[in-house]
């Protein structure tokens, strides 16, 4: 394992850009150790890059991904930190099925709506493009 990462190499291995490993820097998530103007940063925070990540990619706000994380260097620790992690990860799961629900609602609705149109197109016959027919000048008009 290294001993230090560069930001070059943290960004090319997460794919994020070096701003955002300075917001996280700024928000205190990160904390690299300084040579000259270079950041060096520690495989802890290499590791804490990727918790971030991984939160950012389930839906969880900073605030909440701040919370896990720190929770693990204070007691009660990882037992403490992993049902924190449980909480988050079920409140998340029913927040994202309820949504879910709303998606298939609307969509059974537009399923509906689509059909009226449909079934009251077809009672209306072929009446060829109605907007044509709006835009075309009335006989006798100049164009």
């Amino acid at each position: 394992m290294q001993t230090y990462y560069t930001i070059t190499q943290l960004t090319q291995e997460f794919g994020v850009t070096t701003r955002t490993l300075r917001f996280y820097e700024a928000e205190g998530f990160l904390k690299p150790q300084r040579r000259g103007r270079q950041r060096l940063y520690r495989p802890g925070d290499r590791t804490r890059l990727k918790l971030i990540l991984r939160g950012k990619r389930l839906g969880f706000s900073l605030a909440e991904i701040r919370d896990i994380i720190t929770m693990y260097d204070k007691a009660p620790g990882e037992a403490g930190q992993l049902h924190l992690l449980l909480q988050r990860i079920e409140a998340r799961r029913a927040e994202l099925c309820e949504k879910r629900h709303d998606i298939e609602l609307t969509l059974s609705e537009l399923d509906e709506v689509e059909a009226g149109c449909r079934a009251r197109l077809a009672q209306l016959g072929p009446t060829g493009d109605l907007f044509a027919h709006a835009e075309a000048p009335a006989e006798g008009e100049d164009t």
